[in-house]
């Protein structure tokens, strides 16, 4: 998604770019093909349901940062089997990889906003549970 974010190039292109990679063959590549397609194409509802938990316009976040709360996104959206903060842990570790310094804590904040608009149900029984 960072290629993409930063070249615009077509999905197809980063995906066999990707594959040409050392240790591709490791991967999970139907999860890699749902993440890299699925965000490219759902792009626009993504940043809708982000741009209501963060501080500025999507496009004005760092590509890194913007691209992991994507595929955070993506999978509150859509991988109901992946528990939503499995699905948020996996997002700020990513951001603790690769983005800057606090970005791992934005993410953090930005997609449990997020996991309470696309999973309420399983989010509100979470929190009951800690009570």
């Amino acid at each position: 998604l960072y290629e993409w974010l930063i070249s615009g190039a077509e999905p197809g292109v980063i995906d066999a770019h990707m594959r040409e990679q050392e240790g591709f063959d490791k991967c999970d590549t139907a999860h890699f093909d749902a993440l890299l397609h699925g965000c490219i194409a759902e792009a626009a509802d993504l940043d809708a349901v982000l741009s209501r938990h963060v501080d500025r316009k999507t496009t004005e976040l760092s590509p890194i940062e913007h691209g992991v709360l994507m595929i955070g996104a993506y999978e509150l959206k859509h991988c109901i089997d992946v528990p939503y903060k499995v699905a948020i842990n996996e997002a700020v570790e990513l951001a603790k990889s690769f983005g800057g310094t606090d970005g791992h804590k934005y993410v953090n904040g930005v997609l449990d906003k997020a996991a309470l608009d696309l999973r309420p149900v399983e989010v509100q029984s979470g929190r009951a549970g800690r009570r």
